[in-house]
């Protein structure tokens, strides 16, 4: 899970996206993002500059003491170009020609308001200059790749049987592939190889698998789980090996996964359209009092009832929640847990724990607060970035009633029809059939 900061004013201290820790939020190097550089990056009001590693930081500065958050970050592939770019705009015109404004408490009162900013690719100058550092990104990598492929000057020792290999990188990597049954991809496809091959070497020589990335106590323990586990091989879910392949700098925004998902449904679409043998991804929801996780959404919701007697059918039913309030209501729970606070009375205490036996042992499970405090703009978005609870949501029961409404016609009006009388009276329709009887 991302950090967040003090909470002990009661706001809100949530600084960066949150993640379940069965699926980690990605705080790697992502496809297309810079390498670590020289140049520090730049506060795009202040004079506040920070290393390129420590990038976090300076998100965090934006947020807390400019109230400016930038998205979709780790998509930007020249980081330290973009703010600089930003600031100068920003020297010219004010913010506010530029980013959207979120207003946080909008239906309170007016002292406890708050404009928070946000600069994203929905603004053609953003998505323009995004493009353009992305486009001038695979420039470099592809001329980087042409002096690989070129180079002769090539010297390195395989990390399985120390056998010596001069010349083109493309020897040593096909030798690994053919004797040992070890590939990283072809040689045409791979970038900045040596740094690559680096990393895989340091990973070797800390005793650790490439694969399932786990230590081992010396080298012939490893070397035996690598060959019985068959886990010859890197880890493809590992965001540190994207930068080293050209098909993650191709598109932006897009890893290899997604333009590789794009052509394979272009190919199923000359194949029969045969879904028997399909199996749904398990729901895999978290409980929102405690780490439970279930496969289907009854299961979670029966969890929830009977384990903290928290059960989200009956206030769906008793306060007649729309779907996006229930959406809204879920993202205000997760949040409130998050910052170990009551969601019900707002006391805050010094850890999660605390505030759920609080809020079992005082009976405030079921005790929501005022619709106001939860019913708000800013828990459209998730506390979580994988929750996949928002995803077992509904706007009506499925099945409820089927045997009752069987075989019933139910009529659909528009919105906008306040006389249904009156409108039939002055029908066109009407009018026509009197023309039409009168004829006959």
């Amino acid at each position: 899970m991302a950090a967040s900061g003090p909470s002990k004013d009661g706001k809100d201290s949530i600084l960066e996206p949150l993640s379940f820790p069965d699926q980690p939020a990605d705080t790697s190097s992502a496809p297309g993002v810079q390498c670590p550089g020289s140049e520090p990056l730049v506060c795009l009001f202040c004079s506040e500059s920070i290393p390129l590693p420590q990038k976090d930081v300076l998100l965090r500065h934006l947020l807390m003491e400019h109230k400016l958050v930038i998205a979709d970050v780790k998509l930007i592939a020249d980081l330290q170009k973009y703010l600089l770019h930003w600031k100068g705009r920003f020297l010219e015109q004010p913010v506010t020609d530029f980013c959207s404004v979120i207003k946080t408490n909008s239906t309170g009162p007016v002292e406890k308001q708050e404009d928070y900013f946000l600069l994203c690719d929905v603004l053609p100058e953003d998505r323009v200059l995004r493009e353009k550092l992305q486009q001038k990104r695979l420039e470099e990598v592809l001329e980087q790749q042409q002096k690989e492929r070129d180079d002769c000057s090539f010297h390195r020792l395989c990390m399985f049987c120390s056998e010596e290999f001069t010349g083109n990188r493309s020897s040593l990597l096909n030798h690994m592939a053919r004797e040992h049954s070890f590939s990283i991809g072809l040689p045409d496809n791979i970038v900045y190889c040596s740094e690559f091959l680096d990393t895989l070497q340091d990973k070797l020589d800390s005793l650790q698998c490439l694969y399932c990335e786990k230590t081992f106590r010396d080298k012939t323990t490893l070397k035996d789980h690598m060959r019985k586990k068959a886990h010859r091989r890197i880890n493809a879910k590992n965001h540190e090996y994207d930068r080293f392949y050209v098909i993650n700098y191709l598109e932006l925004g897009k890893t290899w996964e997604e333009v590789q998902s794009e052509d394979d449904r272009e190919l199923a679409d000359d194949e029969d359209d045969d879904w028997s043998d399909w199996q749904a991804h398990p729901v895999s929801a978290v409980c929102l009092f405690c780490d439970h996780q279930s496969e289907t959404l009854e299961q979670i919701y029966a969890h929830m009832k009977e384990a903290h007697g928290f059960d989200l059918h009956h206030l769906k039913t008793e306060l007649n929640l729309k779907f996006y309030q229930q959406v809204k209501l879920v993202n205000f729970i997760r949040r409130q847990i998050h910052q170990s606070r009551c969601y019900s009375c707002m006391r805050t205490f010094n850890c999660r724990a605390d505030a759920l036996r609080h809020i079992t042992t005082e009976g405030h499970v079921m005790k929501l607060p005022e619709m106001s405090a939860w019913d708000q703009p800013q828990y459209y978005f998730p506390t979580y970035e994988n929750d996949a609870l928002l995803c077992t949501l509904s706007d009506s029961e499925e099945g409820d009633g089927d045997e009752e409404h069987r075989g019933e016609e139910i009529p659909v009006i528009a919105e906008d029809i306040s006389n249904l009388r009156a409108l039939k009276q002055s029908s066109v329709l009407k009018q026509l059939l009197k023309e039409r009887g009168g004829s006959s």
